[in-house]
């Protein structure tokens, strides 16, 4: 068994949640706040939960048919004898009846294996809610994260418009001044105009991500806590896949649910094959009537009838029935251990997926890092350019625009490679609640939007 893994939770992201909505009229929610929520109220966990619960009481049906059981009867009786010459001569009686019986199963082989089958599949609706638990941490970290990342595109739209606003004045004044042509204004006015239609649909996408947020919790999600601004991400731990795989291919729940599945398959084939075998029972039965024996006219006075015995029953012919469940049973059973190697192959894959995801996307974190100082570097440098009228406005705009793509795509990057770590560890099977708290560490209750205009960027500073 592979030794316990890790991925060291961290995240360097702009905290832009802060600007969508006032401070005085949000409440500030951080992620373990809304994960509370979520375990609550979260409708497709309760239904994990509720039916994990309803297959628990497998078992104790399942032994109830191996416990004895008793029955009690009572009927009422009217008996009218005529002749049927004339119909007119006859005699009515009436009576009462009553019986007790208990019967004790002492040898029933398919039922035996039917409590063996339910013990499978309960404990195969525990690995459920496991799953459930994993995913809801898994729906929530990206329900969250994909709220900030909307707000981040916002955030950066709303930044590089007043960039370019800037730039059409300036266009405009040096139009005036007689130093450039009204292109540069047509040019400026353009893509201040394609922006404003994105920060309609950044409004939008805020929305919906909200919305999606907020059908997971049953509530409208207050300000969020954004993100610590310079903790990197670390990379997975261990950092050899093999590990990671290893632990995936036996620890993955989908694969320990299709083990079960399996066995429960194979528990069906020895039900099915129990359908051959005799089967032996004690019964008790005792019982009265206010004129007979409950087994049959009796003379003289009333009597209380009691027999005990074994039943014997030994299957002979059933019109191949049996034979057909057996067969049918066996494909099943090939059936579950079919999906048991793709649950095992779906699991390694997964694993190497987000494994990569992580790896490469600490590598992309670091290339949008550069590109990001570069690009702030060449706009300065464009800027400068046109102020000395050595550069031209679209110079100007088209630095602007790959300064503010790069930075979203940077904070994309980074929401992108901490949902990989926490992938990965579900693909492992070791995802947890405790994995939650380690994220809600990195969140900085409180803090406004960062300042994302060029020249004030917190990043180019570390």
């Amino acid at each position: 068994m592979p030794a316990p893994l890790s991925v060291g939770i961290g995240l360097a992201a702009l905290a832009l949640a802060g600007g969508l909505f006032p401070a005085h009229a949000q409440t500030t929610q951080d992620l373990l706040q809304i994960w509370n929520a979520a375990r609550q109220r979260d409708p497709v966990y309760a239904a994990a939960r509720a039916q994990s619960r309803a297959e628990q009481e497998k078992i104790p049906q399942a032994r109830a048919r191996l416990l004895p059981y008793i029955t009690a009867g009572g009927a009422a009786e009217v008996d009218n004898t005529r002749r049927l010459q004339n119909l007119r001569h006859g005699s009515t009686d009436t009576r009462g009846l009553w019986n007790l019986t208990l019967t004790q199963p002492i040898v029933n082989l398919g039922d035996w294996d039917r409590l063996k089958q339910s013990e499978f599949i309960a404990r195969s609706a525990e690995l459920g809610v496991r799953q459930a638990h994993q995913e809801l941490i898994l729906r929530v970290a990206q329900a969250y994260f994909d709220v900030l990342a909307a707000q981040d595109a916002l955030h950066t739209l709303q930044a590089q418009k007043q960039a370019v606003a800037a730039q059409l004045q300036a266009a405009k004044k040096g139009f005036e001044l007689g130093s450039t042509t009204i292109a540069d204004t047509y040019e400026a006015q353009s893509r201040l105009d394609l922006l404003n239609a994105s920060e309609l649909q950044a409004h939008n996408a805020v929305q919906v991500s909200q919305d999606q947020l907020a059908k997971i919790i049953n509530e409208r999600p207050g300000q969020l806590a954004g993100l610590d601004a310079k903790t990197r991400l670390p990379p997975p731990r261990p950092g050899n896949l093999g590990d990671w795989t290893a632990q995936a291919s036996q620890a993955n729940l989908a694969v320990a649910r299709a083990q079960l599945a399996a066995k429960v398959s194979e528990k069906q084939i020895d039900i099915a094959k129990s359908g051959h075998a005799p089967t032996l029972s004690l019964y008790a039965q005792t019982g009265s009537t206010s004129d007979r024996g409950i087994y049959g006219v009796q003379n003289g006075p009333r009597s209380l009838d009691t027999t005990v015995g074994l039943q014997l029953s030994i299957p002979i012919y059933s019109g191949g029935e049996v034979s057909s469940q057996v067969r049918e049973q066996t494909s099943r059973l090939q059936q579950a251990r079919y999906e048991l190697e793709a649950a095992k192959r779906q699991a390694v894959q997964s694993t190497q997926q987000y494994f990569s995801g992580v790896t490469s996307g600490l590598a992309q974190i670091e290339a949008l890092l550069a590109a990001e100082k570069s690009s702030l570097a060449s706009l300065n440098a464009n800027r400068t350019g046109y102020e000395i009228g050595v550069r031209v406005n679209i110079d100007v705009l088209n630095a602007q625009q790959q300064l503010y793509e790069t930075r979203r795509a940077l904070f994309r990057a980074r929401y992108d490679t901490l949902m990989h770590s926490l992938r990965l560890k579900a693909s492992s099977g070791i995802l947890n609640e405790s994995d939650i708290v380690a994220v809600n560490r990195l969140l900085e209750t409180g803090r406004g939007a960062a300042d994302t205009r060029p020249g004030l960027n917190p990043t180019l500073d570390d």
